[in-house]
């Protein structure tokens, strides 16, 4: 195909991508639904597990192999910029709040589904067939043990801010909970990828690099980029483009290491100003990546799902037990971990739903794992089911929750409600 040929496809993939997920993202929401679910399923639809199946001439038209290219490179550029305003909106106030209950339930919800996922590899790989040629089992049981352990902290971050309750005390928890498993997870994927090079020296560039990081974005970078931003010099188009062109760096930056582009992207946000100069250009630049370049990513991901694998009785049942530790592991262990440490049931209950999403973090995690050799076609299935049914699975739980306790004329969560919204104002 040529140049020419490729960007003429790539255009009509693109119209096709950003219709069917707002289409199924407008049905399922009316099913209570957050928008990156249904776009998650729009991408499924558009892969081989569907219009594959069914009209093969079709998706091959609509998605020849000389664009995957550029929907992998559109998908990060949404990625980068989502996770940048996920940062942004990140309140490391109310971290602090939370600090040791949030340490002790990130610690036990990361380190429960670890475990448990690297036992269930153990045994899917010498029954279900999981493994990628040429990958070790140990790699691949430590792969699935970080993917279940992974939480979906920006689509947490979203359904938090949708319903408001960041001034809550359980949403602000699940907040500090999903920054810290995910920065675990992370670091974790880093270890499992260096194993596949037989390697220590990425873990280090890893964790060196990303501190590294931190540390220069928060000791200078925040009143630099302050200052930058007050400068009468700068107009608005300029202010835009000094910050895009930091936040690429940064994920450029955490690519390299082996921290990967969102990591740096959310850091970036992180330390951002905040104010009314800095609001108006994250409200620039998040619609066209939210909007535009994040669901290429999604259609990428469902374009290496073979759900029709699933026929295989063997993976399907692997695929169920996936599932079944993926929700004990985290919703179970944060649940414990939270009533444990003192938190009353209706807190520590909607804290260990929040933390059970996968949904976005796994599906890059996949990603990084495909990229990486790591991960076969059906295991990469699999763990797309874990992460969608784990992310379908949040928003109707908190809405029966919210139900039930009204029923049950129950006032103890509205007290913690405006207590925990009392003390952050």
């Amino acid at each position: 195909m040529s140049t020419a040929a490729t960007g003429t496809a790539f255009f009509l993939a693109v119209t096709v991508i950003l219709l069917a997920c707002r289409a199924v993202s407008q049905v399922v929401g009316r099913l209570g639904q957050p928008p990156v679910v249904g776009e998650m399923i729009a991408g499924v639809l558009l892969g081989p597990s569907l219009l594959g199946l069914v009209w093969p001439a079709a998706q091959a038209v609509l998605f020849p192999d000389a664009i995957r290219p550029l929907l992998y490179v559109g998908g990060q550029i949404g990625l980068v910029i989502y996770m940048f305003g996920v940062g942004h909106e990140f309140s490391l106030r109310e971290v602090r709040g939370s600090a040791r209950v949030a340490g002790a339930i990130s610690i036990t919800g990361s380190v429960a589904p670890l475990v448990l996922g690297i036992g269930v590899g153990v045994l899917g790989t010498g029954w279900a067939d999981v493994t990628a040629p040429g990958v070790s089992p140990v790699v691949s049981v430590g792969f699935i043990g970080v993917a279940l352990a992974i939480t979906a902290f920006p689509m947490m971050a979203r359904i938090i801010t949708e319903r408001r309750l960041a001034g809550t005390r359980f949403g602000s928890i699940a907040l500090a909970c999903g920054a810290l498993d995910d920065v675990l997870a992370w670091t974790l994927l880093a270890v499992v990828v260096s194993l596949r090079a037989n390697s220590a020296a990425p873990v280090a560039l890893a964790v060196g690099g990303g501190v590294l990081l931190v540390s220069l974005l928060w000791l200078v970078g925040r009143r630099w980029l302050d200052s930058l931003l007050r400068s009468a010099r700068l107009d608005m188009d300029k202010r835009v483009l000094v910050t895009v062109l930091l936040l690429f760096a940064a994920a450029w930056y955490t690519d390299m290491i082996g921290l990967y582009a969102v990591f740096g992207a959310f850091c970036f946000g992180v330390c951002f100003p905040r104010g009314e100069m800095a609001d108006a250009v994250v409200a620039k630049i998040m619609p066209v990546g939210r909007i535009v370049f994040l669901p290429l990513f999604f259609v990428y991901s469902g374009l290496n799902s073979r759900f029709a694998l699933l026929a295989q009785p063997t993976l399907l049942a692997f695929a169920a037990l996936c599932v079944a530790v993926a929700v004990v592991g985290k919703f179970g262990a944060c649940w414990a971990a939270a009533r444990l440490v003192g938190e009353p049931q209706p807190i520590a209950v909607r804290i260990g739903v929040l933390i059970n999403a996968r949904g976005l973090m796994q599906l890059i995690a996949l990603n990084v794992g495909l990229q990486a050799g790591i991960v076969s076609p059906a295991l990469f299935t699999v763990l797309v089911v874990v992460a969608l049914v784990t992310t379908m699975m949040t928003a109707p739980l908190l809405s029966w929750l919210d139900r039930r306790d009204a029923r049950r004329g129950s006032t103890e969560v509205d007290q913690f409600l405006l207590t925990a919204t009392n003390s952050a104002n």
